[in-house]
């Protein structure tokens, strides 16, 4: 079973104390998904060959076009509420 690449860099987002402004960034990106997504398909290939397979989900991620939109999804899971009062 594979983890979903949103939910790693989510993740590793959170764990370096990022989700706050890694979340404002996918969510500023999102209308650029679809041309981050040819972008990732046209140097899909020259990532594996300098990463090898350890990175592929880095290339997946970068690959989907719905991968920001799970992104802002699973950071905004996770924030805090504010209190009421």
């Amino acid at each position: 079973m594979t983890v979903d690449p949103a939910r790693r860099v989510a993740d590793e987002l959170r764990r370096r104390g990022l989700a706050a402004p890694g979340r404002l960034l996918a969510d500023a990106h999102r209308p650029l998904a679809p041309l981050l997504s040819d972008l990732g398909t046209a140097i899909g290939p020259l990532l594996r060959s300098v990463s090898g397979p350890a990175d592929r989900a880095v290339t997946r991620f970068i690959e989907d076009p719905d991968a920001l939109d799970r992104l802002v999804h699973e950071l905004a899971d996770e924030e805090p509420h504010a209190e009421p009062g």
